[in-house]
């Protein structure tokens, strides 16, 4: 199973594509797509939704799975991580790509073992988990960490559906 996690913000938007293959996790890519904050947000949001589309075709990965919404202080920041999420969904649906959400503490629960990890605890075990070479970016470590809490759901998803 191949699957694209996304970690959303509107100024950077990492995404990570992680495969499975039999009990192993293979790292495929990760990155990120930054945008200018002098752009207005709309084209911003073009960036982003473009972006991952091109992943998307790229990579064709059977899944996609992206971090949901934390609760911020800042609503105005709120509402731009909002709209960059629906950029974001919106180019996995536009893909016919069945689109999964995952909290921030189910993320960290799933590859740290922790549900309130640090930044630097998710990076150091996304490293781990997929032999890289570096620890990866902050944002793109976040995506390959949530790639990564969706291949480890699914079983469970799939056996709640019906699926083997």
């Amino acid at each position: 199973m191949r699957v694209l996690g996304i970690d959303p913000g509107s100024n950077i938007t990492g995404y990570g594509i992680v495969e499975q293959q039999g009990n192993r996790l293979f790292h495929i890519d990760n990155g990120c797509i930054v945008t200018s904050t002098k752009s207005p947000l709309h084209l911003r949001l073009k960036e982003i939704y473009s972006g991952l589309q091109e992943i998307i075709q790229r990579y064709e990965p059977e899944a996609v799975s992206i971090e949901n919404i934390f609760f911020s202080v800042n609503a105005g920041s709120a509402l731009k991580l909002g709209q960059a999420r629906g950029a974001a969904i919106l180019s996995a649906v536009n893909a016919d790509k069945e689109v999964f959400e995952y909290t921030p503490m189910q993320v960290k629960s799933a590859v740290v073992g922790y549900g309130k990890a640090s930044k630097d605890q998710v990076q150091k075990m996304t490293k781990v988990l997929l032999n890289l070479p570096e620890v990866a970016q902050a944002d793109a470590a976040d995506a390959l960490a949530v790639a990564i809490c969706h291949i480890n759901s699914a079983k469970i998803l799939n056996a709640v559906r019906g699926k083997k």
